[in-house]
């Protein structure tokens, strides 16, 4: 390495430049540097490495390997980027977790997985597990990242988010429509009812182990021959795609205004199976124009040689938000609030606890939630509930409701007039939560759980002092104890149970102090509490409810009792099951 780059080398290359050419030396037969490093004009110091890999096992289906192979290694000028290895052939290829035929993905979360302080040394280590564990075949094809696309993540600076949700394509060529929510966002739709962009859909015949290109002409040639023309491609032979594709893309942009981006959609095989890889990308307006006067001239059906294509056209890749059910699991799967989805629920009390748990069972994946709170947001309220300036003025449930319209877009919100729903539209609901703390509703709720019903009733509070405790009161259908028994029950057994003491409170009167008077004149005195205590307990609060949901063919009564990390000595959660629930 000449002495110029010698001294254009970070502290962080440096270090571990020398800390590798001591393991050199310490273990010659292993490592050995066979290009010293240079820097290159992003800055990272490249250099040759040849490891011994003769003593690797090899399994069926695994990498195949030589006695020795040779990597390129790249050392990034800061600690916060691991090392990352290639390779210069092609014999890796369609193997998982070689990007683009070449690169190792060593490192699949740099953020979880690489630690500086372990250095070159930890570096070489997690590429002999890498290799070891390719060479036995123990890497999982079917969930490789980005594997269909040569394990590149594609996108452009400044292209929309294409949000897909509806399954498909049903067709190797399929039209479908490109639909406008934001300068940032775009949804995907194939129903013919929709005006939008017209966006071409086109399932390739095979993957694309080289990555989709970033010209237009590169993109085509490599639609018509995805290896390159590797004398050793293990693909089956593709017939030539451009023409097909070529055809649905001048049709789709003769269809849209002149002056606007071309839009498509590739729906790219995996190379195990399984649902196609979806990649979107756009062509430059004036491109798209180029593409409309041709289509105008000559008809859709031209057979345009690549290599005549200006090779500076570019694609721009557009991020792809692909939601299919077939591809996507649930973030929140197998956890408490699973209970709550495709379920309908009456959340009656839009305040410090209400506006809480309704988003959280939102986005838990309920699929209707009647709103119900003929209170208006005034500016004070923002501490604590779940609103915004914008919702000033506003009655909270209609305010709400918008809220959690913007959540999900499959979500049905309803906003009951009045104090409470229409009593038959309750009882069918799965669950009804009483968050208003009101006496009046507490009675009404008391008959209404005495109806035949299939709402599961839930009644939740916390305390007055601090916000930091909470209850729920769980009814489940066909039980004989009411909300308000099953709350006297628990409140005997709590005041009773001296190690429950941190809970007495829910059930005594407030002493002087507890509440705070929030403005001046005539104003109700409320509970102290912040939004971070509220939505905690609320948090907690529908995890419990979510438990019984989940017990679908006989939830249990009882009171939930909660209490958060910070509230003073006592159990963070007890159960007491209703009596009538508890076994003999």
């Amino acid at each position: 390495m000449s002495r110029r780059n010698r001294a254009t080398l970070s502290a962080w290359q440096k270090y571990l430049v020398d800390e590798l050419r001591l393991l050199a030396r310490e273990r010659p037969q292993d490592v050995r540097i066979v290009q010293q490093p240079q820097l290159d004009t992003d800055g990272d110091a490249t250099l040759r490495l040849r490891l011994r890999t003769a003593d690797i096992p090899h399994h069926a289906g695994g990498l195949e390997l030589g006695d020795d192979e040779q990597f390129i290694v790249r050392i990034r000028p800061s600690m916060f980027m691991p090392p990352s290895a290639e390779v210069d052939h092609t014999r890796f290829v369609g193997f998982p977790h070689v990007p683009q035929g070449q690169r190792l993905c060593i490192y699949l979360d740099p953020s979880r997985e690489w630690r500086p302080s372990s250095g070159m040394a930890g570096f070489l280590s997690r590429l002999w597990d890498w290799l070891t564990d390719a060479a036995a075949g123990a890497f999982d094809p079917s969930t490789a990242m980005y594997h269909a696309v040569g394990g590149v993540l594609h996108q452009a600076d400044g292209t929309p988010t294409i949000v897909v949700r509806e399954p498909g394509p049903l067709k190797r060529q399929q039209i479908a429509r490109l639909i406008t929510r934001s300068p940032h966002r775009y949804d995907l739709t194939y129903s013919t009812d929709r005006d939008g962009h017209r966006t071409p859909v086109f399932v390739l015949a095979s993957d694309l182990p080289f990555g989709a290109a970033s010209t237009f002409a590169l993109f085509l040639t490599l639609l018509d021959d995805p290896n390159l023309d590797r004398a050793d491609r293990r693909s089956p032979e593709v017939s030539p795609q451009s023409p097909a594709f070529l055809t649905s893309l001048l049709a789709s942009a003769l269809r849209n205004p002149d002056g606007t981006e071309q839009y498509f959609v590739l729906a790219v095989p995996h190379p195990t199976s399984g649902p196609h890889h979806l990649l979107g990308g756009r062509l430059p307006a004036t491109t798209a124009d180029a593409l409309r006067r041709l289509a105008k001239k000559y008809g859709t059906a031209v057979n345009l040689d690549p290599a005549i294509i200006n090779s500076d056209i570019p694609i721009e890749w557009c991020n792809m938000s692909d939601e299919r059910q077939e591809v996507t699991i649930r973030r929140d799967d197998n956890r408490p609030v699973n209970g709550f989805q495709g379920k309908t629920v009456h959340v009656w009390g839009c305040g410090g606890l209400g506006s809480w748990l309704a988003e959280f069972i939102a986005r838990a994946g309920a699929s209707a939630i009647t709103v119900c709170d003929p209170g208006t947001v005034t500016g004070g309220l923002l501490v604590r509930q779940n609103y915004t300036e914008a919702d000033i003025g506003q009655t909270k449930a209609d305010a709400l409701a918008t809220r959690l319209r913007a959540i999900r877009d499959d979500l049905t919100v309803t906003v009951a007039e009045g104090n409470v729903p229409d009593p038959g539209v309750s009882l069918a609901a799965d669950l009804i939560i009483d968050a208003t703390v009101s006496h009046s509703i507490a009675t009404y709720l008391d008959t209404l759980a005495g109806e035949e019903r299939t709402a599961l009733i839930a009644q939740v509070a916390t305390d007055a002092r601090t916000g930091s405790l909470g209850i729920a009161n769980i009814c489940a259908p066909g039980t004989t104890c009411a909300p308000s028994e099953l709350d006297d029950q628990a409140g005997r057994s709590v005041v009773a149970d001296g190690g429950l003491e941190l809970y007495h409170r829910l059930w005594e009167d407030a002493a002087e102090g507890d509440e705070l008077i929030p403005t001046r004149g005539c104003s109700v005195p409320t509970f102290h509490g912040s939004a971070a205590d509220l939505a905690a307990v609320a948090a907690t609060l529908v995890n419990m409810i979510g438990l019984h949901l989940q017990q679908a063919e006989a939830p249990v009564s009882g009171t939930h009792l909660i209490a958060l990390p910070h509230a003073p000595a006592g159990p963070r959660h007890h159960f007491l099951p209703a009596a009538s629930d508890t076994p003999g």
